[in-house]
């Protein structure tokens, strides 16, 4: 059985995953990432723990990580994050995130997918903390 969370494909493998898929990857590794966080920080109750993930896993906040985030992102990361910016969803943008919000997410959650595929995991733990460097709320 192979080992999902050591996984490591080659980047042709990867860029072979449409954006969307890549965004939907990185959705959950950034909520994994962000849920983690939250547990180590001591949020006792459950009320706690759900509201605090969700204020750090909307489309509005992760569009604030990614701004922080960009200047320090290699030319194929950067690739990878326009990707999943320009990829159009075939739903509207949540109710509570304007569409450009919404594009800077999943260009986000693209990135975050594709490194996880690509096995840089040392990396992806250095992008989430960039991206709460400012992080007051949590």
């Amino acid at each position: 059985m192979e080992d999902l969370f050591a996984i490591c494909l080659d980047r042709r493998a990867v860029n072979a995953v449409s954006a969307l898929g890549l965004a939907h990857i990185g959705d959950g590794v950034f909520e994994l990432l962000v849920r983690t966080r939250q547990c180590v920080l001591g949020r006792a109750t459950q009320t706690g723990l759900h509201r605090a993930t969700v204020a750090q896993v909307s489309a509005p906040a992760q569009a604030r990580r990614a701004e922080r985030m960009l200047p320090h992102l290699s030319d194929e990361e950067l690739a990878y994050y326009r990707r999943g910016r320009n990829a159009h969803a075939h739903h509207a943008a949540p109710k509570n995130a304007t569409p450009d919000q919404y594009a800077r997410a999943t260009g986000l959650e693209t990135l975050f997918g594709a490194l996880y595929l690509l096995g840089r995991r040392a990396r992806i733990n250095e992008l989430f903390f960039l991206t709460m460097e400012d992080d007051h709320a949590v």
